[in-house]
This record gives structure tokens, sequence and C-alpha cells, in this order.
């Protein structure tokens, strides 16, 4: 077994904050830093993950013909046509949520770490099995929150099902590292008393930020085009993003995206 190999569940309490964005964007960083990056769908019965990484064309087996042993994960695995070291392994669309297995996830990320250095689960909503599911055997949790009250209210409970069912709290080991990232973050309308501070987010999760990715309509269009933000490189989203997989790999970034722009950079900087 890979023992570098770390899984990572991309998660929040609750819908539209932007997880499979995220976790579209995320995978693709990993992968574009040269470590071989699987991305799972865990939300079974939806399958979005597909669309937003432009391969639903592309899928003919899923991960619950994988648990069923109709299907290979080599038959499943989607290669991603621009990175090269990015594979997705899609939901299924027709199956209820009670198909995924902890036996049967528990055998697949298994498989998984022996031929990858990281896993990304992307967690459907909420904690419902699925979402349970996708966490249970994460390395690393990133808990993606928009700057309002009722999503950081949700993001808290998640972090407290993250500490008490994840298998490494049964097994008594170390605790799943936790990241905050920020989406749909407006300074401007910050100051306007609109949203939550990045210090009022902090201060209520008190987990270590690992991005702020600011409100751009350049997610939309990436999404709508099922290309990965992060792979619009013009855009302060796909900045944004690059930064927070720069962090998670270790390096010392400093935050942007925190404070309004100026007018200058709002004439001459990048769109947004």
């Amino acid at each position: 077994m890979n023992k570098q190999a770390q899984v990572i569940v991309v998660t929040s309490g609750k819908g539209g904050v932007g997880k499979t964005t995220s976790s579209a964007a995320l995978s693709t960083g990993l992968a574009l830093r040269k470590h071989k990056t699987v991305v799972i769908d865990f939300d079974v019965g939806l399958r979005n993950l597909d669309l937003i990484m432009g391969c639903e064309r592309r899928v003919v087996y899923d991960f619950i013909n994988v648990i069923n042993k109709e299907a290979t994960l080599n038959q499943t695995l989607i290669k991603d046509k621009r990175v090269e070291d990015l594979f997705i392994l899609p939901a299924s669309q027709t199956r209820d949520k009670d198909a995924l297995t902890k036996e049967g996830v528990c055998t697949i990320i298994d498989e998984l770490k022996e031929r990858f250095d990281y896993i990304v689960c992307d967690s459907p909503a909420g904690i419902e099995s699925g979402a349970l599911m996708a966490m249970y055997y994460a390395d690393h949790a990133v808990i993606v929150t928009n700057p309002e009250v009722s999503s950081v209210r949700d993001s808290d409970r998640i972090l407290g099902i993250l500490a008490s069912r994840s298998r490494r709290a049964e097994l008594g080991l170390d605790p799943i590292k936790e990241h905050l990232l920020l989406t749909r973050y407006s300074p401007e309308r910050v100051k306007r008393g609109e949203m939550l501070s990045v210090k009022d987010v902090e201060d209520i999760l008190s987990i270590p930020l690992l991005g702020v990715i600011p409100e751009s309509k350049a997610v939309l269009r990436a999404s709508n085009e099922g290309t990965p933000v992060i792979l619009d490189e013009r855009s302060d989203a796909g900045k944004a993003y690059k930064d927070a997989v720069a962090r998670f790999l270790g390096e010392q970034i400093p935050h942007r995206f925190m404070q309004s722009k100026n007018i200058l950079e709002r004439l001459f900087g990048a769109e947004a």
C-alpha cells in the first residue's frame, strides 16, 4: 500500500456552498502538482461531479457497479483529458444512497490507495448515509462554508461528526486534519454587513483557514463549460484555489481576495 496515500473529504453542512466545485478544483490542483489523484463522487442519485469535470458522456460504469463487483476499477475510472495525473470515479444516478456500504467503500478506498497519492471524496451535503460514508475514511476534511450564519452553524455540526464518527475516532488514531475553505466571499458585502467576515467565521469554527474563494462569475462559467475553475488562470477564483492547494501541500502563502479592490485593480486587474 502507498503509505503516503491520503483521503480528503470535501464536506459541508448545507447544499449549494460550492462543494463539488471545490472538489473538482482541489483534485485538479493536486494533479497539476504531479500528485496522482482520484476524485470520487459520493452523491449517489444526483451526480454532478462528472458535469463539472466535463466527462459526463464518458461515464459507462459507476462507483456502485464497482462495489457490487459488476465492473472493475479499471473499467470505471475516467482519465481526465486535460490533466495527466487526474482520474474521476463517478456516482450512480439510478441507485439508492443505501447502495453504499461501509465494507464496499473500504475495499475500494484500499484499492485506490495502492495506486494514488490523494483520494478526494466529494461528499453530499448534510449528514445522510452518503455523507457519513464519504467522511468515514478521511485523513483530511476540507469544510466548505459560505460567510453566512446558517452555513457556518451547519459546518460546526459537521465538525462534531468528523470528531466522533470517523474511522480515526473509532480506532483512537490522530484526529482528521480539518481545513476551512470559505467560498463566495465578498469584502464589499462584508463591509455592508451582509456577510460574516473571515475573522467571524474563524472565531466560530476555530479551524485553520485553507483558502478564501471570492464570489466570482468565473465559477458558474467554468461549471457550465465542464472545466474546473482552477484551470481559469485569469480568474480570482482560479488563483484562490491554486493558493489553497499550495497551502494544503505545506507552502506558506499569504491569503488574497480578503480586501476590497481599489479602483486601479478594478480597472486593470484580472476578470472576476
